[in-house]
């Protein structure tokens, strides 16, 4: 089978991309089904076509020296793609990796007020190709270890690819209290340079989740506990319109955006709470507002002496040691953060998959 290669220029962010930093900053580019390969510095994963519905497993890799990506279309006949298929791949790359004019220009303003960011090439933060899937996946971090993050998000992989499966041999409507043990989904393994797998679940979709009910999702999902009837009362209503995330994102990109506005629409989803609203906030580009957990009373404590840290009165904390990089708190807090994981754990970019339920000490989030 021909393999499809896409090559997407990086423009105006060629002096300050690389794939290492811009992929392997946040704990996203660890969760199904991202699959890092530390060998070949190659990003894998699926992504959506054009109909929203079907998969494509692509590999993402920056060779030396060139002013482009590699995407390499994996498992997939190239003459049956067409080009708005094409554009969707492009798309959703360049939304994980923040390849575009506007978040250029973030990193850029975020290293004059933080030259230090500049010297250590940090300025983008990871993200997903859709913001369902940040949203939801902001949810998979509240109130637990980050192995059972993980596993809660290898789990939702798995169903996705089950449900994949059903909606090509029957009726996908699923009845209460019904339930079938997910498939284990694909396996991957490692030649002497390339990470390949065989078939592997994508991130579901809201209207993937809004086509099961609660019983038959925490059935088949039992690991995700209070989080599934979140989950999918997000989907449903994103779905049935009640939730615009596309509203939401595009409020956010305005350029006189009002961070309040935005911050108190998150506020008023079901299941968001502080922590998740300032997450998803910083996937739209706000960064003013930190993701406070008792990783970040944690950090307060322990790199800036704040002894007195604690979950009620994290946030003035926070706002006085973070102020001066206004308007990108967030970033200058991430960037602290990941310089600890990598001085405890060497570059993440290094790091085997087996080991990446060890890198977080974090328990819990003020708040979900």
């Amino acid at each position: 089978m021909e393999e499809k290669v896409l090559y997407l220029g990086l423009e105006e962010s060629e002096l300050s991309f690389n794939l290492d930093k811009a992929v392997c900053n946040h704990g996203f580019f660890m969760m199904p089904p991202n699959r890092w390969n530390s060998s070949a510095k190659t990003l894998q994963r699926p992504l959506r076509l054009s109909d929203g519905q079907a998969s494509l497993t692509v590999s993402i890799s920056h060779p030396p020296n060139l002013p482009y990506l590699l995407i390499h279309l994996q498992n997939h006949p190239s003459s049956s793609l067409s080009s708005q298929d094409h554009n969707t791949i492009l798309e959703q790359v360049r939304r994980m990796l923040r390849i575009t004019e506007r978040d250029e220009r973030d990193v850029r303003e975020f290293h004059k007020v933080c030259p230090q960011a500049k010297e250590k090439g940090f300025g983008r933060v990871f993200r997903s190709p859709s913001l369902f899937e940040d949203a939801v996946k902001s949810i998979l971090l509240c109130n637990c270890t980050w192995t059972r993050t993980l596993q809660m998000a290898q789990a939702l992989c798995d169903l996705q690819l089950e449900l994949t499966k059903d909606n090509k041999t029957s009726d996908r409507k699923r009845k209460r209290g019904k339930n079938r043990k997910p498939s284990k989904g694909g396996k991957c393994k490692k030649d002497d340079s390339e990470l390949t797998c065989s078939k592997i679940g994508n991130f579901p979709t809201s209207k993937e989740l809004a086509s099961i009910d609660e019983i038959f999702l925490e059935n088949n999902c039992p690991i995700l506990g209070y989080r599934a009837k979140y989950i999918l009362k997000l989907a449903k209503h994103v779905e049935n319109g009640k939730v615009r995330l596309d509203e939401i994102e595009k409020l956010a990109a305005a350029e006189k955006a009002s961070i309040e506005q935005v911050y108190r629409k998150l506020m008023n989803i079901d299941g968001f709470g502080s922590f998740v609203s300032a997450n998803v906030l910083m996937c739209i580009r706000h960064y003013q507002r930190i993701p406070a957990d008792t990783e970040t009373i944690r950090h307060l404590q322990q790199v800036h002496g704040r002894k007195e840290c604690n979950k009620k009165n994290i946030q003035q904390e926070a706002q006085e040691i973070y102020e001066k990089y206004a308007p990108f708190q967030c970033l200058a807090y991430w960037m602290e953060l990941l310089d600890y994981y990598e001085n405890k754990f060497g570059k993440l970019s290094d790091l085997p998959e087996s080991s990446y339920g060890t890198i977080s000490g974090r328990l819990k989030p003020i708040g979900n």
